[in-house]
């Protein structure tokens, strides 16, 4: 072979590992409208554009779960740079040794949250739910919000006969009789209230802001800190927008959030989307951290104040 020849080659060599070794940030995420900032930054472009700042050629992967557990059995796995899910899952993952830091949050609204019955139920106070069959998935944050329902009317978990479901089949099983009620979020409660085929007994007003988690893997965050920075900024742009354009941000995301525009608009009003944790978010962490440990669903506690990282958001120049 001639040294052009050579040399071409080895250019060509160089290109591909270079093409090959390209950065990929992989987001998992739920096609839920608490957070639609994230599809919002994504139909603008401004993901990677923030990303691309950051690093020029990354690109974004988003992966879909239907709750927060299997999204930690995906960052167990390594298949996962960032997560975004509830406060429970998250803690959850945490304490079972899953090295993740919470960055910031993807949303959080009280109203969000609720226990649920048919619209022609005979239940009308949390009292009523003692000896009841109750659907909630398991180790969710909406099964904290039932526990604290309960525990205003002097009632615990035990008191109700805890059926595990996933948040949309809940409602289908009030409906169909097999179930009495339901602890359920966002899109669910919407939806089928629109239906009139649910009315709320209790939603997180004054017991729990419906908060949120977006974790990163510690390596992500050790080895590529500027692209959790640049994700951050991304989503804020999205929330800046939903904030300032709700119908057009409703019309943009329904196909991502599985919701018609006009119910998309209803859920947004009842979410703060800014992605910096506050002094209160960390309280909140705290207090669903000491139910769930307990309650027995984690052994390990977890230090909030060392598993939250606030400095991303700062370092990225959000306020």
């Amino acid at each position: 072979m001639t040294f052009p020849r050579l040399l071409s080659g080895l250019v060509l060599l160089a290109a591909f590992g270079s093409a090959a070794a390209a950065e990929e940030v992989r987001v998992a995420t739920q096609p839920i409208p608490l957070y639609a900032p994230l599809y919002v930054a994504q139909h603008k472009g401004w993901l990677e554009e923030e990303l691309n700042k950051a690093r020029p050629g990354t690109t974004v992967k988003l992966s879909y779960f239907n709750a927060g557990a299997p999204i930690n059995e995906s960052f167990a796995s390594g298949l996962q740079d960032i997560g975004l899910l509830g406060d429970t899952p998250a803690l959850i993952g945490k304490s079972a040794g899953i090295d993740t830091r919470i960055i910031g949050k993807p949303s959080a609204g009280p109203k969000t949250i609720a226990v649920i019955v048919g619209v022609d139920s005979p239940i009308t106070s949390a009292r009523d739910l003692k000896g009841r069959k109750v659907g909630v998935p398991k180790a969710s944050y909406t099964e904290h919000l039932l526990s604290l329902v309960l525990q205003g009317q002097g009632l615990t978990l035990k008191d109700v006969e805890q059926v595990n479901l996933t948040n949309g089949d809940i409602p289908p099983a009030i409906v169909a009789g097999s179930i009495d009620a339901g602890a359920v979020w966002e899109p669910i409660l919407t939806k089928f209230e629109a239906q009139k085929a649910v009315r709320v007994l209790a939603d997180g007003t004054g017991l729990k802001s419906g908060l949120l988690a977006i974790v990163a893997g510690s390596d992500f965050l050790k080895n590529r800190r500027d692209l959790a920075r640049a994700f951050l900024r991304a989503y804020a742009r999205g929330a800046d927008f939903v904030k300032a354009n709700p119908a057009e941000a409703a019309r943009l995301v329904s196909d991502d959030v599985k919701l018609p525009p006009d119910l998309a608009e209803k859920v947004f009003a009842k979410l703060d989307f800014n992605p910096v944790l506050t002094a209160e978010d960390i309280a909140e962490f705290k207090k669903t951290e000491e139910y769930i440990r307990g309650i027995g669903l984690i052994r390990s506690s977890v230090d909030v104040d060392a598993f939250a990282d606030r400095a991303v958001a700062s370092e990225a120049g959000l306020k």
